[in-house]
């Protein structure tokens, strides 16, 4: 009885140290990834505007094309993590393994998908007749690195199953670097113009690929894992990507709703949506580093056959989402009229955001909880029920975000659909969380 005291704030300084070490890197990796477009359109942009038009919308499609494939690193991180909480590290990178191999396989699809539809997929995003042929050139050679960049998901689920996360921000870091370096010299130094932006990015990914490649199977050979590629091992890690999938295209099918209604409320409402949205983009890294970390200690947990200690990391980390969550919103409240500042001049646009950015103020607690759990039922490997949550949340926001620009109430309405949207969520997840159907121990769940 007299040690259950003392044993508590040693157990919540050890979550705490596990938290801080894989989150911060984490976050550190997460906001070096949309540098990579930033400098891309920093660079291109003075080559003109019809380069820069071509440049946003085949970055657009490339962002779209790899972001679906996101559970290549969600799914990979869960299914390593028990191999290693288990104790079975050799398993562990045989796991990873068979997530490369599909991220291999999937690449390829993609790439014979994209080179002969690019003109299409092009004039489907409604690209002038000036930016369509740069957007096209951007694409098609963009897409040759799509193998590359998958493989860098997958691999980078392994290290963080691993429990490293060190490793990809070094990875990513060094991989901006040489993008940024790679365009201005081949954009500006041998002419190539957009098309030198796309290689360079080509180039940069794949070099990042192979340091990823270098570092697992040098792990594989010291712990004599197999490197070949297993058919029943591949179509596992599909069968356990395949519930994220769905959960990430509603999801992705929930911002782009929100965007369709901001357009047909107004010019002012779309400019000061994107405005919104950016901020509630950024925001969310910070509260991905920690669902990142929880997908990696939940997972060794469950695999450790320590379902105690997997609830009590669970209730660390809400613990911190709730409260980063709060820290953030004071931040936006804070420093909404410098943000607004930097991005539009226009007195409406600005007027249009504010009380949308309050509402993104206010949400950020909610905000934590939906990232922290959305972590851990990741790392739980507890797929098919995200999925689900997923698709009832999208059946939820459809309706009221669609009813927006008849019943009025401008993009406030649009961002109180938002919130509403991340409350529906936040309430499957806590009941997930709270029925602990999810603690499923084991090295396989």
């Amino acid at each position: 009885m007299t040690q259950a005291p003392a044993r508590r704030p040693a157990t919540r300084r050890r979550h705490d140290r596990e938290i801080v070490t894989l989150a911060v890197p984490a976050f550190g990796a997460l906001v070096a990834e949309p540098l990579f477009v930033m400098a891309d359109s920093a660079i291109v942009g003075h080559l003109g505007t019809a380069q820069l038009a071509g440049l946003g919308i085949a970055s657009a499609l490339l962002t779209t094309a790899v972001s679906i494939f996101v559970f290549l690193a969600y799914a990979t991180t869960a299914a390593v993590a028990r191999r290693v909480g288990a104790g079975d590290i050799r398993a562990a990178i045989r796991q990873g393994m068979d997530g490369i191999w599909l991220a291999l396989l999937l690449g390829a699809a993609v790439i014979a998908l994209v080179l002969p539809t690019a003109p299409a997929l092009v004039d489907l995003f409604g690209a002038s007749h000036t930016a369509a042929p740069y957007a096209t050139t951007y694409l098609r050679i963009s897409s040759l690195g799509i193998p590359a960049m998958l493989v860098v998901l997958a691999a980078t689920g392994v290290l963080r199953g691993l429990q490293d996360t060190r490793t990809p921000l070094y990875v990513a870091v060094a991989g901006f670097v040489a993008n940024a370096a790679l365009n201005v010299g081949l954009v500006y130094g041998a002419g190539l113009g957009i098309a030198g932006s796309a290689w360079g990015t080509v180039i940069a990914q794949c070099g990042m690929a192979l340091v990823y490649l270098y570092v697992v199977v040098r792990g594989a050979r010291r712990h004599h894992a197999s490197l070949r590629p297993d058919p029943a091992g591949i179509r596992a890690s599909a069968q356990a990507g395949a519930p994220l999938l769905v959960r990430t295209l509603s999801l992705r099918a929930i911002l782009m709703i929100a965007t369709a209604v901001a357009a047909r409320l107004g010019d002012a409402d779309i400019a000061a949506h994107q405005i919104v949205l950016s901020l509630w983009s950024l925001l969310a890294f910070a509260l991905d580093a920690i669902a990142i970390a929880g997908q990696a200690i939940i997972g060794r947990y469950l695999g450790a056959n320590d379902p105690e200690g997997a609830r009590e990391a669970c209730r660390r980390m809400v613990q911190w989402g709730i409260a980063v969550g709060f820290a953030l919103g004071l931040l936006v409240i804070l420093s909404r009229p410098l943000f607004l500042s930097l991005f539009t001049s226009d007195a409406l646009v600005k007027d249009t955001a504010l009380a949308a950015l309050l509402l993104v103020a206010f949400s950020q607690p909610i905000c934590g909880v939906v990232f922290v759990l959305d972590g851990v039922l990741m790392g739980a490997g507890d797929g098919p029920y995200l999925a689900g949550a997923m698709l009832v949340t999208l059946a939820v926001f459809t309706p009221v975000a669609l009813l927006v620009p008849v019943l009025g109430g401008g993009l406030t309405a649009l961002w109180a659909a938002m919130t509403l949207m991340m409350t529906v969520r936040m309430l499957t997840l806590c009941l997930r969380s709270r029925s602990g159907r999810w603690v499923v121990t084991g090295a396989t769940r």
